[in-house]
């Protein structure tokens, strides 16, 4: 039974994934001439802020908010990085988003162990990210099979994945700032 508690965990959830999918990931880079300039990367906050809800929050409800937005994004808004709609589903994107499910669970895990450190987080994000972008890589490669567009593969496993993993990485390092907090929360809970 979903009790009232839970429900505002998934609604906090199921926002904090849909803001951060429009927030693009800027670094300010102070030059010699005293500007400061950014850089855009690639990506947007969407991971790192699923990561620190699976930290957060029980797996169930980051799923449970995770599984509402994709409904969201295929059937009512465009609420995707790159929109949405049902036609999303024939899009190398699709593969990715799919591959969060994975990296719920695996980040999870750190949760049931109460293993949660640096070295610990850093294992698991990596891991955690290499099986997003795998199971990307898988949903691209079975759409190549369908419309047998080897060339097509090549290029969406480099804009995809091989140009966006690292700047993945780089996401799980302000993540860092917030271990001891979300530790100290944690056992805060359980005494």
């Amino acid at each position: 039974m979903l009790n009232f508690y839970k429900l505002i965990e998934i609604l906090v959830s199921l926002q904090s994934i849909v803001i951060t999918t429009m927030l693009p990931f800027y670094i300010p880079l102070p030059f010699l001439d005293k500007s400061i300039n950014s850089f855009e990367m690639p990506i947007t906050w969407q991971i790192p802020t699923i990561i620190l809800l699976t930290l957060i929050f029980h797996k169930r409800v980051v799923y449970t908010a995770f599984s509402i937005y994709i409904i969201l994004g295929l059937f009512i808004f465009p609420v995707f990085q790159q929109g949405g709609s049902i036609g999303y589903l024939l899009t190398p994107n699709f593969g990715y988003l799919l591959g969060i499910y994975p990296l719920i669970k695996i980040i999870d895990s750190l949760n049931n162990r109460n293993k949660i450190n640096i070295s610990n987080f850093l294992i698991n994000g990596f891991i955690a990210i290499i099986t997003m972008h795998l199971t990307g890589i898988f949903y691209n490669f079975i759409q190549i099979i369908i419309y047998s567009e080897l060339n097509v593969f090549l290029y969406n496993l480099g804009k995809y994945s091989v140009g966006k993993i690292g700047y993945h990485f780089l996401t799980l390092l302000p993540l860092l700032l917030l271990i001891k907090p979300i530790k100290r929360l944690k056992k805060a809970n359980n005494d």
